[in-house]
């Protein structure tokens, strides 16, 4: 039985939207001298698993929105944790690209990995107002009435120099952000194996502008664990070290 693949991605079979191009840009370069200064790094998300391995002391903040009936939000800063282990497997690839980053957890998903849109919008505006150099946020919400919203949050982010990297959506169907032309939108793409930690594919189609690792992958997890997984969400880190 064939395995199903995540929507917007690329197959080197063929199948899916039209191949993207390789890029080289980094074979040149020496990894360690590339990546040295880092700088701060939001993973919008189910939180991140302070002492997992995979992490290290990368966590230098913590913020958590919450909304109340009438969606007023307030924020909390209390140190937290992952509450399902998305966001570890996140922080986890951004710290093995860019090991001198310092990384910002903000919750915003649950047990269920499920989260309100006026939330993911908070989330993002406080990013915005915080300082916070790259954005990575494996996630969207398809709900119209937040098109608007994301729209006004994005190009504020392009235009204060905060690059926001965004994961396609699993399924076929359309997500805020992810498919903005203002921010850096990523899928899976099988061809790059283990080894090609720095290694992505750029398409000049829409919707989708880069293909990164996300098949079959290895990330941390809850409990200081890993996990073999697929799915565009994983994407998005790689780009997200990349342009740290």
């Amino acid at each position: 039985m064939p395995k199903i693949r995540p929507s917007w991605s690329w197959n080197t079979n063929g199948e899916g939207m039209a191949p993207p191009i390789k890029s080289n840009i980094l074979r040149s370069i020496n990894h360690d001298e590339a990546f040295q200064g880092g700088g701060k790094v939001a993973v919008i998300d189910s939180g991140i698993e302070n002492s997992h391995v995979a992490v290290g002391d990368a966590v230098k903040g913590w913020c958590e929105p919450i909304a109340d009936e009438n969606e007023m939000i307030r924020y909390e800063f209390d140190r937290h944790s992952d509450l399902f282990g998305h966001g570890t497997a996140c922080a986890g690839i951004i710290h093995k690209i860019a090991p001198e980053a310092e990384l910002y957890s903000i919750r915003v998903l649950g047990k269920k990995l499920s989260g309100k849109g006026a939330i993911f919008a908070a989330a993002l505006r406080w990013a915005i107002d915080n300082e916070i150099d790259v954005v990575n946020m494996s996630l969207g919400t398809s709900k119209t009435k937040y098109f608007a919203l994301f729209h006004a949050l994005v190009d504020e982010t392009y235009y204060k120099r905060v690059i926001l990297v965004t994961a396609a959506n699993n399924s076929p169907r359309i997500s805020y952000p992810s498919l903005y032309s203002t921010v850096i939108s990523t899928a899976c793409y099988d061809g790059i194996d283990e080894n090609g930690l720095l290694d992505f594919y750029y398409s000049p189609n829409p919707p989708v502008e880069f293909g990164a690792r996300g098949i079959d992958i290895d990330v941390a997890w809850l409990g200081g664990a890993y996990m073999k997984v697929t799915g565009n969400s994983f994407t998005a880190p790689s780009m997200t070290g990349i342009v740290t």
